[in-house]
């Protein structure tokens, strides 16, 4: 069964490496590191909700409620799924790339196909990008300091 909903992958710096050093740790550190994220992916998830609500598309607005983290050991924001939405209960993955992406087809999303530049969602992410690589780094390294200072 194909994915319904769409979740961001982020690219950090050194996060391969980061959480190798993780897996030596006592299993306390990476449940830090979970706590750290999500509290990162939230702030993402509420810039992205605000990003949908005031979105040109009705479908953006109707994607803001189904904006979510998921607890992992980095940020993970996602939205979709098979929440029904809207007048007609659709469930939300049928509209959400065409409100994130557009269509040439479907006049209701309101812009025209955008090939992989989306319009609410990934741009907030994109945005943020730099500072989600910053505090997840810096969490990192604050929770390795503290795990091995005894060492």
């Amino acid at each position: 069964m194909a994915r319904r909903d769409l979740v961001v992958g982020l690219e950090i710096d050194g996060l391969r490496e980061t959480l190798a050093a993780f897996r030596r740790l006592p299993k306390d550190a990476s449940n830090e590191l979970r706590d750290a994220a999500q509290k990162i992916a939230e702030t993402i998830a509420t810039a992205a909700k605000g990003a949908a609500v005031v979105d040109v598309s009705p479908q953006a607005r109707l994607m803001a409620p189904t904006i979510t983290t998921r607890r992992d050991r980095v940020p993970v924001v996602q939205a979709g799924g098979s929440r029904k939405v809207g007048r007609a209960g659709a469930p939300a993955y049928k509209l959400l790339f065409g409100s994130e992406f557009g269509s040439n087809r479907y006049r209701q999303f309101h812009r025209p196909h955008q090939g992989r530049k989306g319009a609410w969602f990934f741009a907030t992410v994109e945005k943020n990008q730099g500072k989600i690589e910053r505090e997840w780094l810096a969490a990192a390294d604050e929770i390795i300091e503290r795990f091995t200072a005894g060492d």
